[in-house]
């Protein structure tokens, strides 16, 4: 079956559930679970005359979504050393860290949508379509 999962985590209110059915999964399975947050940092202001304060800005982003990672793993008995913060695309970060890490399952969130949000290209449907692997949805608010 799976021994190597990967869970996307999007440190919204949903990712307890979300991660509690993951990890049930993950030891069915005798599978390792670890979490990954990815941080896309969007300058305010890219035109701006000093880089400083947007970099000080995306290292406080990256250190306060660690904290929060690390507690939510604390949380679930899971070890901090299971949990990654990354930056950047968050698509392209997660097929990066699946790719490395030789997951042979992504575990993300996935939420309805409606009206004009059922034609955005969600992060879940690129995972889904750009995967190195299996891809698990679990619909969030009903974990």
């Amino acid at each position: 079956m799976y021994r190597q999962i990967l869970l996307v985590i999007d440190l919204t209110q949903d990712s307890v559930a979300i991660a509690r059915r993951a990890q049930e999964l993950a030891e069915r399975c005798g599978a390792r679970l670890e979490l990954l947050h990815v941080v896309e940092f969007v300058s305010v202001d890219p035109l701006g005359e000093t880089l400083m304060p947007a970099v000080q800005m995306e290292d406080e982003l990256l250190e306060h979504a660690r904290k929060r990672l690390v507690a939510l793993a604390e949380q679930l008995g899971i070890a901090a050393s299971a949990c990654r913060v990354e930056n950047g695309n968050v698509k392209a970060e997660i097929m990066r860290v699946a790719r490395e890490r030789h997951a042979d399952l992504i575990i993300l969130g996935s939420r309805e949508r409606h009206g004009p949000s059922a034609f955005v290209n969600l992060t879940e449907d690129t995972v889904l379509h750009a995967a190195p692997c299996d891809v698990l949805a679990i619909r969030a608010g009903r974990a």
